[in-house]
């Protein structure tokens, strides 16, 4: 349990560093900083998602808080204006906790009440409960007045006084219902207040101190519609169902009850006894939401969608040690729907409109996590139904060529690239300018084509396809030899980023850690080895591999300034913590499993573990700055962060691995009668 006192509750600089984050499993969220100062666009109670898992509006951005003693007003919230802070409310605030989800413990004049905020899996629902908690005599006067403040708008956006506004609150027993614009949802707030007051005020210049840092308008008005009061004398307890929904407020409890049971669950999904994994687990399905009638994942929070790449990267991280097998299927399943040409989308947009297909690597990752959920399940039946025939189709695709120059080359390697399109993932473009091209056979491209091909060379095996095997085993041998012979840069003793028939680009990044950590190895232990110790030398940090040496010149140690500046940096010295994983595979490979090995691999955790209790709490953020003491930065929760910090902490440190492919329980098919269905079906 992360748990905070007042020395950092009430300590203003340490609490709005810290965020809290709550999802509801359909890409929605709810998220503020510890002592509930709104920092970003992105912080409200109820961010709903209208197209699950995108079409997400931020409606109901924060209550305004007051408790009354005998008249006495005590304001609880707090808010950043123009040159001030009004009001300051956390410097009642004593207490904050994670419980499984958050509590806030505030004290005035010896009466303590707890507020908690969670949301409902399932729905667009967040719920917010007080509790009075101290034994303290009771005044004959104690209300707690809560003034909602909304917001109605896009969740990138920022909303301003206006005259399009419907201020009309329908109120019924038990719940005030509002929609101040007609295309989008209500919102319903069932509650348990002893009056409900209309109001028609807006609450000007809040100032949101993230994206002024971000160099993006950082000026919002809000609108209060309506004043709740609670008669705390007489009930020592209040609730608010904030709901896209009708809800019934005497069913919050039973909302709370089921919530804690479902978390406690999926937390007794750790596959040992460690606070470490048993934390990531926990944020593991924070991640994994709703795509239609199947799943998929969330990139992070707070802003990104359900990309691609991240997906296939984080899959792995996210089930299959927690024997998730019924979501992984989905997710494959979800992704293969949308397969194009021999490639997997990119990018659902926000907007829900057509995919994007901008990428050379995440169809490649698909391949790898397919593999991963075949060594963890054996499970030849679900792949030889399902994604065979899309993974022969696409290793074809890619022979012959795809989009944005993706081809194989008479090397055997896999060649990608146009001017102005970014496909690897170091993929930061402004405007025309893209930072890291790479255009040419990356590294990392080249260690993911070759395991895709051995991946599919097995499974041919397995599943009886003859001609299959021969051919991936053919093209495997060639890609092998020619990666050694181009790619390996003899001078440095480490592997080149890119080499694209001019001068091969010297840049010691950590793509090449993948051609140690990925299953099927090209390179001799000799070069492996030499490969991990460039990186870990030049590279290594407490929190993540930099994504480029600060002896290059290239090298940007801060993530700071407007787009231009940061995007600038996001790839060139920034750190990235979900490169841990592959880096603590492959050192531990390199050094033979060894027991030491394993130790020194935990001690490298160990800047990551106490990371859970700053920034985005009990998860891990997207990046790091490059130089100490690497703030962290971009999303305050990352998927494949999580995701393979995980994976390797059960993996490697704890030696927990699955076997690798295994033999069919089941006689299938021959493979061609397969191709041939599939063939039939597609005219």
């Amino acid at each position: 349990m992360i748990r905070f006192g007042q020395d950092v509750c009430g300590n203003l600089e340490a609490a709005l560093r810290r965020e809290w984050l709550e999802t509801n499993g359909l890409g929605g969220f709810a998220s503020s900083t510890l002592n509930g100062l709104n920092t970003r666009r992105y912080h409200g109670l109820l961010v709903a998602a209208t197209k699950p898992p995108v079409g997400r509006f931020v409606l109901l951005s924060k209550f305004e808080e007051t408790l009354s003693l005998d008249g006495r007003k005590f304001d609880l919230s707090a808010n950043r204006y123009p040159g001030v802070i009004h009001p300051q409310g956390f410097q009642f605030l004593i207490g904050f906790r994670l419980d499984p989800f958050p509590i806030f413990t505030y004290e005035v004049d010896g009466i303590q009440i707890e507020k908690t905020v969670f949301m409902v899996q399932g729905e667009n629902t967040t719920i917010i409960q007080y509790q009075i908690t101290s034994n303290a005599t009771l005044p004959e006067g104690i209300e707690l007045e809560l003034r909602p403040l909304i917001a109605f708008r896009d969740y990138h956006s920022l909303t301003h006084e206006n005259g399009s506004l419907d201020r009309t609150v329908e109120t019924k027993p038990g719940v005030a219902s509002m929609s101040p614009y007609a295309d989008l949802p209500t919102l319903h707030l069932a509650h348990d207040a002893a009056e409900v007051e209309k109001r028609g005020n807006w609450y000007h210049n809040f100032e949101y101190d993230a994206e002024r840092e971000r160099g993006l308008d950082f000026v919002e008005d809000l609108f209060n519609p309506c004043v709740l009061r609670f008669d705390l004398r007489a009930k020592a307890q209040a609730a608010i169902i904030a709901s896209t929904e009708p809800r019934d407020i005497a069913k919050a409890n039973e909302y709370r009850l089921s919530e804690i049971s479902r978390r406690r669950a999926n937390v007794m999904r750790s596959p040992v006894e460690d606070d470490f994994v048993k934390a990531l687990t926990a944020a593991t399905d924070q991640y994994i939401v709703a795509r239609g009638d199947q799943k998929t994942v969330v990139a992070g929070y707070h802003w990104f969608s359900d990309w691609g790449r991240d997906t296939m990267i984080a899959l792995p991280g996210l089930t299959l040690p927690t024997k998730r097998y019924d979501v992984a299927r989905s997710i494959l399943r979800t992704f293969a729907q949308h397969v194009d040409r021999g490639m997997l989308p990119n990018r659902f947009p926000d907007a829900g409109e057509t995919p994007e297909y901008n990428t050379v690597d995440a169809t490649l990752w698909f391949f790898e996590a397919i593999r991963a959920y075949l060594a963890h399940t054996d499970d030849l039946e679900f792949v030889r139904g399902n994604l065979y025939g899309i993974l022969t189709d696409i290793i074809s695709w890619h022979v012959r060529g795809t989009r944005y120059g993706i081809k194989v080359d008479p090397s055997g390697l896999l060649n990608s690239g146009e001017p102005g399109v970014q496909l690897t993932w170091m993929d930061a473009k402004v405007g025309d300018w893209v930072v890291t091209s790479r255009r040419g056979k990356a590294v990392e491209i080249q260690a993911l084509w070759y395991n895709a091909q051995c991946m599919m060379e097995d499974l041919a095996q397995k599943l009886g396809d003859s001609k299959g095997r021969k051919r991936f085993s053919s093209m495997a041998a060639l890609t092998k030899w020619s990666f050694n012979r181009l790619l390996w840069n003899e001078k440095g003793g480490y592997l080149y980023d890119v080499v694209n028939g001019g001068p091969p680009d010297a840049s010691i990044r950590p793509n090449q850690i993948f051609a140690v950590s990925l299953p099927h190895i090209m390179l001799s232990p000799e070069r492996a080895r030499a490969v991990v110790e460039t990186v870990q030398q030049h590279l290594l940090t407490p929190y993540g591999l930099r994504s480029l040496a600060p002896s290059d010149p290239q090298y940007r140690g801060r993530y700071v300034g407007g787009s231009e500046s940061r995007d600038g940096a996001y790839h060139q010295g920034t750190v990235w913590p979900w490169l841990t994983g592959p880096f603590i595979t492959a050192y531990i490979r390199v050094n033979g499993s060894s027991e030491p090995a394993r130790r020194q691999a935990e001690i490298w955790l160990s800047g990551i573990k106490d990371h859970l209790a700053d920034a985005g709490l009990s998860h891990i953020s997207e990046i790091f700055e490059g130089d100490p003491p690497h703030r962290p930065c971009g999303c305050i929760a990352q998927a494949w962060s999580v995701a393979e910090l995980l994976r390797a902490t059960v993996e490697e440190i704890y030696g927990i691995r699955p076997v690798a492919l295994c033999e069919p329980k089941t006689v299938l098919a021959p493979m061609s009668d397969v191709l041939e269905h599939r063939v039939v079906a597609n005219k």
